[in-house]
């Protein structure tokens, strides 16, 4: 097996599309990208690949007759060591996003057991185009999670908004309780409004006073850590993620159902219905939220439509396999551009461009290694 025949089964020319996803994803979301997102980009890189290569093991019989060239119907690499790489891909994404925090592996959790679902079941049936977008729009609030639940873990450690002991006062608290026992109890002993407040040989509440709920862990967390999902640029959400994920995944939704006539062509309906799709993708992502500049964000939405369009529109006008396969290839690489628009319009303009900066390398790789 050589290191060649791993890049085709996992077809690395496609992995440029991946990184994308957590990074319209923290932008989407009012993040800025942090420790978070860089550990949802390397789970979204293992969890795509251990899809690739789960995809080719679950369709080597097909494979076999299609596309005999495939590394494992060639005999190149093994069955079992597809499978196995599969297994290892998987834990390997699912450790990172556990290191981004219980909420970013639940999103994790539910993008692997869709990429998994997809692959062994789920592709050769009608609701495979569902599943397939679905792990493309869990993919980008992955980032989105990820990124806000680093946040707030900012916000709640020492020097950020909360202190990481909250049932220890800090140096202005303790002083003021000073300050209050000193004028209560005067030069002497005990005052009488102290005495008034422990009772007959109690406590005083104001000298030490019993932890707090919060403090014992029973009840409401502090405001920062209540919020740790709204902590970003502008307060963001995941909730404000959610129509830049629906937008990616009808995309997705659209190349899918023309991957399946990729391999026998004959169909146009999929390609026309993916060009209005394109459309519709085009004319959100060029639409700025909130205060964003529009320029950029219409730039890259034309750069997604051409991208997309034009080999769509070549495969509905001749729906033979070769142009659908480019049709494939194209809506697959014009990932990118509509990524970086997605966070271009939510007001992350050098986040869009350096996504952007992937395009040339995608291509270069796509020349040598097929993304389809």
């Amino acid at each position: 097996m050589r290191p060649r025949d791993w890049a085709e089964l996992l077809r690395v020319s496609a992995l440029f599309t991946v990184p994308g996803d957590a990074l319209a994803g923290a932008a989407s979301a009012g993040g800025r990208p942090n420790r978070g997102t860089a550990l949802a980009v390397g789970a979204s890189l293992c969890l795509y690949e251990a899809g690739m290569a789960l995809n080719d093991w679950s369709d080597r019989d097909e494979d076999a007759i299609d596309r005999p060239h495939r590394p494992i119907p060639s005999g190149r690499i093994s069955p079992a060591a597809a499978l196995g790489a599969a297994g290892a891909l998987t834990a390997a994404g699912l450790g990172l996003a556990a290191r981004a925090g219980r909420p970013a592996l639940a999103v994790a959790t539910a993008l692997s057991t869709t990429v998994w679902a997809y692959d062994l079941h789920l592709k050769h049936t009608k609701a495979g185009p569902a599943a397939m977008a679905a792990a493309r729009g869990l993919d980008l609030l992955l980032g989105a999670t990820a990124t806000l639940s680093a946040a707030g873990r900012r916000a709640t450690a020492p020097g950020g908004a909360v202190a990481a002991r909250p049932d220890r006062p800090d140096r202005a608290v303790r002083g003021a309780r000073r300050a209050a026992v000193n004028a209560a109890t005067g030069a002497g002993g005990s005052a009488p409004a102290v005495n008034a407040a422990t009772g007959a040989g109690g406590s005083a509440p104001a000298v030490r006073p019993a932890r707090t709920a919060v403090a014992r862990g029973q009840g409401p967390a502090p405001a920062a850590s209540r919020h740790a999902f709204r902590v970003g640029r502008g307060g963001g959400s995941v909730r404000a993620a959610a129509p830049a994920a629906a937008v990616l995944a009808a995309h997705t939704y659209a190349v899918t159902t023309v991957s399946r006539n990729e391999t026998q062509g004959g169909s146009t309906r999929a390609p026309l219905a993916a060009l209005a799709a394109t459309g519709a993708v085009a004319a959100f992502a060029a639409r700025p939220r909130g205060t964003a500049a529009p320029a950029a964000a219409v730039l890259l939405a034309a750069a997604y439509a051409r991208t997309a369009a034009v080999p769509y529109l070549h495969a509905a006008l001749n729906p033979s396999p070769p142009l659908t396969q480019r049709a494939v290839g194209g809506g697959i690489r014009a990932m990118i551009p509509l990524q970086a628009a997605l966070a271009a319009r939510s007001g992350a303009g050098v986040t869009g461009l350096a996504v952007m900066g992937l395009v040339p390398l995608a291509r270069k790789l796509a020349r040598k290694v097929s993304p389809t």
